[in-house]
């Protein structure tokens, strides 16, 4: 089984790519947690909030491995939660220094889609997505995952997703 992780700042179309992988791979979804954890409680998130949602995720990216056959798309996991641990409070809790449950891949989507501000979603100014992005990219690096970068709209960005996925395949 492989696990391919949607990864990046807010509005790049992680849940719109995991939907259209999944179609094509014909395979479950792990859904975003901590975009339900925020429509119930908010969106001032406290690192305590970061950590039980990185948990919760945790627990169900699991579950989900557990019953996967061939392939299995996380719509987010615990490596993104520690970003916006580092975006919302410039560290990150011991808790995801432990974290090591990695995907198999990680498609970080780029910033080159326009920004949609969707109710839950505050960090739409130019200067704050790049430095989502560039905080999504490092923590990616910081770990030493397989990663690779999806840009363009429409068909050509689901063509790149597509073309990474393939890569590991044989792994």
């Amino acid at each position: 089984m492989k696990s391919i992780c949607l990864h990046g700042p807010e509005s790049v179309g992680k849940s719109t790519m995991a939907t259209l992988l999944a179609a094509h791979l014909n395979c479950e979804i792990v859904p975003e947690y901590g975009r339900a954890y925020c429509e119930e409680n908010g969106t001032d998130s406290s690192m305590h909030d970061l950590v039980v949602i990185a948990q919760r995720t945790a627990e169900m990216d699991k579950a989900a491995k557990a019953r996967a056959r061939d392939w299995l798309i996380l719509d987010t996991d615990p490596v993104m939660t520690a970003v916006w641990a580092e975006m919302m409070h410039g560290r990150q809790d011991p808790w995801f220094t432990r974290f090591n449950d990695y995907a198999d891949i990680y498609l970080l989507l780029d910033i080159d889609l326009p920004w949609v501000d969707d109710g839950l979603r505050f960090y739409g100014k130019a200067e704050d997505r790049r430095r989502f992005f560039d905080l999504s990219k490092a923590e990616l690096e910081r770990r030493g995952v397989r990663w690779a970068l999806i840009s363009g709209e429409g068909d050509v960005r689901f063509e790149a997703a597509l073309a990474a996925v393939e890569e590991i395949i044989d792994d």
